[in-house]
């Protein structure tokens, strides 16, 4: 649709050096989340194979692919965000021009930044008591917790550098609100 955002392709990088390292470091947790997709599609077909084909037990596979892909979409939000993936209704400010898109942008911003740090809070919280207590998966393979759950505070801090790097963007005018044309 015309008045959209430009593709991952044609977007460029910002002048702004804080908003431009945000930018890289988003594009790396992409690339991470994607391999750790990768590695728990690999594990799927090797628990399939093991139980099938050698008709023997898989007993750590399905806990790791669990922790894999939980892992891969806390990881890949910020990602997702530098690239506007998420998904949106854009009615409202498609029918607002000037200053009132400008403030809409700015108030979502604030709110996503703000929920993104109740979340990041607890998130660390949950992760630290997992870390401190040494809580461990009721599994045979007796996991550690915590590192999954490092997910957790890792994710929601890269997504909140991503969101303020768009509200860094937006207010130095390098990005245009919901990345829709100027009217």
């Amino acid at each position: 649709m015309a008045g959209h955002a430009p593709s991952a392709a044609q977007r460029t990088k910002s002048e702004n050096a804080f908003v431009r390292a945000v930018q890289n470091i988003s594009s790396v947790a992409g690339w991470c989340s994607a391999l750790m997709i990768l590695a728990a599609v690999f594990l799927t077909c090797q628990m399939i194979f093991i139980r099938f084909a050698l008709n023997g037990s898989t007993v750590w596979q399905t806990e790791i692919v669990v922790f894999l892909v939980i892992a891969a979409t806390l990881i890949g939000l910020p990602y997702v965000q530098l690239q506007h993936g998420h998904v949106n209704v854009d009615l409202i400010p498609l029918a607002l021009k000037g200053k009132a898109r400008f403030g809409l942008a700015i108030v979502t911003l604030t709110l996503s930044i703000v929920i993104t740090c109740v979340m990041l809070f607890y998130g660390y919280e949950y992760w630290h008591f997992a870390w401190a207590r040494g809580w461990t998966s009721d599994t045979v393979t007796a996991v550690p917790l915590w590192i999954p759950y490092l997910s957790l505070p890792v994710g929601f801090g890269l997504l909140l550098l991503q969101l303020i790097a768009d509200l860094v963007a937006l207010l130095t005018k390098s990005e245009t609100p919901f990345g829709l044309e100027a009217s």
